[in-house]
């Protein structure tokens, strides 16, 4: 079965190790959109994070699509609709703020369109999140009600030993309501229940008429490793943590090496 679409994480897996989509594997990708193909765009990072990448790499032009969120939200690049738009329910901001508040080192934080809202404690870890997004990070002092807008997703950020303890009792506490799992190790994902990669390409896929035999996912970290086991190819970058390498059936050249360009040449752009 032809594989007519390909899902790509950003950090670690579409960009190298400076953030940036190397010209070769942009001309590629460019290349396989005028072939009637559709790349996807899949990351934990806002929209806004997600954009300018998009851009790049002419989307709007050829009917992609990005997954912001970890798939929380769908957004359609052509027209910038959003097709689908998964959120936390509100009653559960408070209790988990308040439950990281009492855990020193731990931080929560949350996104607008604009903004990361820092809940407890800035800390290098959210840092990162920022550079990544080119978003700023702003402490608030109160932070359920300064989310005054439907809310995708928080991130619980702190050393991974640390994380590792609270990772559990979190699970455990919001078991059959929210998805809580780790995108690094010094990030705890507090999802909409059933949201993942996965879970939003299948809505996706339904929507083209298509299946997950038709579909090629790259990937590197943790939240990567379920729309690697859904596709009908599952990708893992040379660089992709070992646990990620274990989920895919086929292991690429590194985020530095062009791992993605080398997918594309030899399953999708045959002649």
């Amino acid at each position: 079965m032809a594989y007519e679409v390909i899902a790509l994480d950003l950090d670690g897996t579409l960009t190298n190790s400076q953030k940036v989509i190397t010209e070769p594997t942009r001309r590629g990708l460019i290349e396989l959109q005028k072939s009637g193909k559709t790349v996807v765009l899949a990351s934990g990072r806002p929209i806004n994070g997600i954009v300018y990448l998009a851009e790049e790499l002419e989307l709007s032009r050829y009917g992609g699509y990005t997954l912001s969120f970890n798939g929380a939200r769908i957004t359609r690049c052509s027209d910038g609709a959003i097709i689908r738009n998964q959120t936390l329910p509100p009653e559960v901001i408070r209790p988990i703020w308040e439950y990281a508040k009492r855990i020193p080192g731990l931080d929560l934080i949350s996104y607008t369109d604009t903004e990361i809202f820092s809940g407890i404690q800035d800390n290098e870890f959210n840092q990162v999140e920022a550079r990544n997004c080119r978003i700023d990070i702003t402490p608030v002092e109160d932070f359920p009600s300064a989310l005054d807008c439907p809310v995708n997703k928080m991130i619980v950020s702190g050393e991974p030993a640390l994380l590792q303890t609270v990772a559990g009792p979190l699970q455990e506490a919001y078991r059959g309501r929210l998805s809580i799992y780790f995108s690094e190790p010094f990030y705890l994902e507090v999802m909409p229940l059933n949201v993942d990669k996965a879970a939003a390409l299948d809505f996706l896929l339904k929507t083209m008429g298509l299946t997950s035999e038709n579909l090629i996912c790259c990937g590197d970290s943790y939240n990567d490793i379920s729309m690697i086991e859904y596709a009908g190819l599952g990708v893992a970058m040379a660089n992709a943590q070992p646990v990620v390498k274990k989920s895919a059936d086929f292991i690429t050249a590194s985020n530095d090496e062009d791992g993605v360009l080398r997918v594309i040449e030899k399953y999708m752009m045959q002649t």
